[in-house]
């Protein structure tokens, strides 16, 4: 599989979601979710699962937005604060109330446990791709030709000590929180020793 072969919906959400993404995160996290999209929907073509490319574009393109000063909530978990964001942008974008619950929905389950593609694919994808790029889970499972094709074009830059500090300033005012488990739990140690670090851009 060749990066060319994994579509990029060209929707008015989806280009927009993009300009937001552009608009509001750093060169290391617009790349972080650029690569998250591209795992994603790379995971669902190889695994032959259907899903919704453009609910999922955009849910990549605003998964982290509550890492972003200007949406991070003082309390509130930074994926349900991601959720919420995602939520008005839909509104923004005319879509009816139910496919922005879905976004929200596909957005705060990105920091959860693995999620059954037969029960919420987007879902699935979304976290088992976010879990790749940053801690290198199950890494084994991408050929290695898309891996190396989607780091070559989005590079990851300083992403593991950008993404390290974010989630330590979370952690700090939030210490029930999904983020700060993953700090307890060594995640700036996976992220340097992500596999994925180890291919050159």
């Amino acid at each position: 599989m060749q990066l060319d072969a994994i579509p990029v919906p060209d929707t008015a959400p989806a280009r927009l979601s993009r300009e937001v993404a552009e608009r509001y995160y750093s060169r290391a996290m617009l790349n972080h979710c650029l690569r998250s999209y591209y795992f994603a929907a790379g995971a669902g073509l190889h695994g032959g699962l259907a899903f919704d490319e453009e609910l999922l574009y955009v849910a990549a393109m605003l998964h982290d937005l509550g890492l972003a000063e200007p949406f991070d909530a003082h309390r509130m978990p930074f994926e349900a604060a991601s959720g919420h964001v995602a939520w008005v942008f839909g509104a923004g974008a005319g879509w009816p109330v139910q496919r922005r619950e879905r976004l929200s929905e596909v957005i705060r389950r990105h920091m959860g446990d693995a999620v059954d593609p037969g029960h919420d694919v987007e879902s699935h994808l979304l976290e088992a791709a976010t879990s790749l790029d940053i801690g290198g889970t199950n890494a084994n499972l991408w050929p290695h030709t898309i891996l190396a094709d989607v780091i070559h074009a989005y590079p990851r830059l300083e992403l593991a000590d950008e993404f390290a500090g974010s989630f330590d300033a979370q952690a700090a005012r939030k210490p029930d929180s999904a983020a700060a488990r993953a700090t307890r739990g060594g995640i700036r140690q996976r992220l340097a020793n992500n596999a994925l670090e180890t291919i050159k851009s």
